[in-house]
């Protein structure tokens, strides 16, 4: 498991426990029990070389030392004082991984955050030959050897090129164009052909004659209420400017995820929304204004067809619904008990299922819907020059 996330939890623990020191002290007194370490019921597996040399016995003097470090008023910088030879973070940073970026960046200290390759459930499908870069620039290389690979070509406005009635032209990996996004098809060794893999990628650039793509999102997570589509990384950009808002407020996102409403007419889309305080795991005592102002800011950068829906009526106001601490922990506890892999877990940021959106709306404590219409001017100027 990440130290990360490892740092993030028993952060939290902190939080909720009276003794930060015996907590602390707990967290180095580690012990062996069948090659791992057990640290607040995270087991993690090490190299057996590094079990002689740190599962032997208690260290004291260790002890004492990470119990200073962990009682800092701050854990800015934290993995570089607890693991003064750490070079690098391995984490994958793209996506709707984006977010958590700055969180990464918080406990890292200016350590690089490093995303090796693009791996999927399929195999390993590309390598980023430039790993030092930063997470917003990162693209990978796809090796051809992995996988036979084709692309059916997407267009701008989330739909395929061409409609449903039409063959769509499969394009080889030679003959992709600079600037198009793209669904990736793979035919592999082990037997599986031309399948879909279901990831948007936005070719970027090339390795000398290689094409080089950018992960832009999934092809299916989006949201649809009348006749638009509102895609994850338009989502996830106005999440990215609400969170720098809220910051301003000493709050911080823990993790979101959307749905949609069609029970009421117009419908609208709800955002499920899980904040804390800076430096703290309690929920926050939220002003109204602050969140509606977010419900704005978060409508903004969707796209043209959601913002003439929303200024004709026919989608309500973008909802934020706030949750108690630990729905998202309990969305995965949900998820993994339904055979879903651990390792591979991500938070869904469209959620469909029935029984995973009930656990959500169980934990709501506060609801907030948007007092404004996005863009009105723009848009209003916009309508009538095409009339």
């Amino acid at each position: 498991m990440n130290p990360v996330f490892i740092l993030v939890a028993l952060q939290q623990f902190c939080a909720q426990t009276a003794n930060k020191a015996c907590i602390a002290k707990c967290f180095a007194l580690y012990y062996k029990e069948r090659g791992c370490m057990r640290w607040f019921g995270f087991r993690i597996y090490t190299r057996p070389s590094y079990q002689s040399m740190i599962l032997n016995k208690p260290n004291p003097e260790l002890a004492d030392l990470i119990e200073d470090i962990c009682n800092a008023k701050s854990w800015e910088g934290i993995i570089k004082k607890l693991w003064p030879g750490t070079k690098c973070i391995d984490a994958i940073g793209t996506g709707s991984m984006a977010q958590y970026i700055p969180m990464l960046e918080f406990y890292c200290g200016g350590l690089p955050l490093v995303s090796k390759y693009y791996a999927s459930s399929e195999g390993l499908l590309g390598i980023n030959l430039k790993p030092l870069s930063k997470p917003c620039d990162t693209c990978y290389t796809l090796v051809p050897n992995m996988a036979y690979f084709e692309f059916l070509p997407v267009h701008e406005n989330n739909e395929e090129e061409r409609s449903k009635k039409e063959v769509i032209e499969v394009v080889d990996l030679v003959n992709v164009k600079l600037g198009q996004c793209y669904g990736l098809v793979v035919t592999t060794f082990i037997g599986l052909y031309r399948y879909k893999v279901g990831d948007i990628l936005k070719v970027t650039g090339y390795h000398n004659n290689a094409p080089q793509f950018q992960f832009v999102r999934r092809k299916d997570a989006f949201l649809s209420i009348n006749s638009e589509k509102t895609a994850e990384d338009e989502l996830a950009e106005g999440i990215l400017q609400a969170k720098l808002f809220v910051g301003q407020f000493q709050l911080q996102m823990v993790d979101y995820t959307s749905a949609v409403d069609i029970s009421l007419i117009p419908g609208h889309c709800i955002l499920f929304w899980e904040l804390k305080m800076e430096g703290s795991s309690k929920s926050p005592e939220l002003s109204p204004s602050i969140i509606e102002e977010c419900c704005y800011i978060v409508e903004q950068p969707l796209n043209f067809v959601y913002r003439a829906s929303r200024m004709g009526n026919s989608i309500g106001p973008l909802e934020i619904r706030m949750v108690k601490h630990g729905t998202f922990d309990a969305l995965m506890d949900f998820s993994v008990s339904k055979e879903s892999s651990v390792s591979q877990y991500k938070t869904p940021r469209c959620i469909k299922l029935e029984e995973a959106l009930k656990i959500l709306n169980s934990r709501v404590v506060g609801r907030y819907f948007s007092q404004q219409l996005p863009g009105y001017k723009t848009l209003k100027w916009k309508l009538n020059k095409s009339m």
